[in-house]
């Protein structure tokens, strides 16, 4: 895998190597600080407590660089831990030299920064209070330090300014190696969530233009079905010069509404996503909807209840979503050719439109599986009609739900989200 297309799990174990690294320049600075304060400035330091504390660190380390060669998955806990070892260890080695007035307590923000960086804030919040509370303990409890009277003064002020000049060169080196190591990294992830953000957008695109194809497949079933029937019809050697005519036209208009149906396919195909429709009142949208509906099913007997229109909300209309009631319609229309009600209330929030039809309800073996229990139409395999509609009202943040009517036939009913504002 591409470093710039890192996982959580694998940035967790490259911050692991760096704090092995970190921690190997820490304790060789402790070291040579040691070192120099023993040999050069004769100042007693507790030497074997020193060494100790520098070797159990060394051997924790050795662990990190095991466990790093293993291949086993670092947690943000795990880094948490590894940071809480480094405060406890120079915590310890500044009590044994000079608690609080020791130079090196400098080093104290190097931990609180990593973990700024790579972990929770919670994480780094429990960091700082150990850290306070430590440095804290520090300035009443510690060993302090013994300098030969003869050399007091001077190396004092060496002592000091030298314990500042080395801290400052290794806190500027540790920051500067894990910050700019951290800043590569999140500058991969934010180049992986823009790769991410761009494919997601394809995706969402072409999620709708299939949606779209398949729904304009499903809308070819009627025409084509009476377009078949009507060739049949027109072979007939009976059949009058009036009917042919008629057949005819009725003939030409099942053409122009499959083209009708190509055309607003091919123009899908350049226009936005259905998440960038146009906003239009409730009512408006309903009443364009409901005229579409008689013209493409005069024989219907059709009747609309919906409330007066003095305020509306906005719906963000689309195609797609016509396409989606359109469905919904046909199938009551089908199989209930008779009379169809159709219910519409809405507020500021939610559309609710009710589909009721007198057809013959929900399949046999889908009312002995479900009962008179609401039934979503991909669970109930009511045909993709159906399927397409649940889908594309699902998109639209929406919810299709059908039921067994109580008297005869299936309500159909469609909840939909509506815009903030009011036209």
């Amino acid at each position: 895998m591409l470093r710039s297309e890192q996982t959580p799990l694998q940035a967790n174990h490259a911050n692991l190597w760096r704090l092995f690294f970190l921690r190997v320049i820490a304790m060789s600075g402790y070291v040579a600080a040691v070192v120099i304060a023993i040999l050069h400035y004769q100042i007693q330091v507790p030497y074997f407590s020193s060494v100790g504390i520098i070797g159990t660190l060394t051997l924790f380390n050795g662990w990190t660089w095991w466990f790093i060669r293993s291949k086993r998955a670092a947690t943000p806990t795990l880094l948490f831990i590894q940071l809480l070892v480094d405060v406890s260890a120079l915590t310890a080695l500044l009590y044994l030299t000079g608690g609080a007035s020791n130079p090196f307590t400098g080093l104290y923000l190097l931990p609180i920064t990593i973990s700024a960086t790579i972990l929770t804030a919670r994480h780094t919040w429990i960091l700082a209070a150990t850290t306070i509370v430590c440095y804290s303990l520090l300035i009443r409890f510690h060993y302090p330090l013994i300098i030969p009277h003869r050399h007091h003064d001077a190396s004092v002020i060496g002592l000091h300014i030298f314990g500042m000049w080395l801290g400052f060169i290794v806190s500027a080196t540790l920051v500067a190696y894990f910050v700019v190591g951290m800043g590569n990294a999140l500058r991969r992830h934010q180049q992986q969530l823009a790769r991410a953000r761009e494919k997601a957008l394809r995706d969402e695109r072409l999620l709708e233009l299939g949606t779209q194809a398949a729904a304009t497949a499903h809308e070819f079933g009627t025409p084509l079905a009476t377009i078949s029937l009507l060739v049949d019809e027109l072979s007939e050697p009976t059949l009058s010069e009036t009917e042919k005519q008629a057949q005819l036209k009725t003939l030409k208009q099942q053409v122009n509404r499959c083209k009708e149906a190509l055309a607003n396919l091919s123009a899908a195909a350049g226009n936005l996503p259905a998440s960038a429709g146009h906003p239009q009142p409730v009512h408006l949208f309903l009443n364009d909807w409901l005229q579409q509906c008689h013209h493409r099913h005069p024989q219907a007997h059709i009747t609309i209840d919906l409330p007066e229109a003095t305020s509306s909300p906005a719906i963000l209309a689309d195609r797609t979503l016509q396409q989606a009631l359109d469905n919904i319609l046909d199938n009551a229309v089908q199989v209930s050719p008779g009379e169809i009600e159709i219910v519409a209330n809405w507020d500021n929030h939610l559309l609710n439109l009710e589909i009721h039809d007198r057809g013959p309800g929900l399949d046999a073996d889908i009312r002995q599986q479900l009962g008179l229990t609401p039934v979503e139409p991909q669970q109930q395999g009511m045909g993709i009609g159906l399927f397409l509609s649940h889908a594309i009202i699902e998109r639209f943040g929406g919810k299709f739900t059908l039921f067994e009517r109580k008297t005869h036939g299936v309500t159909a009913c469609i909840t939909i989200p509506l815009m903030r504002y009011h036209s």
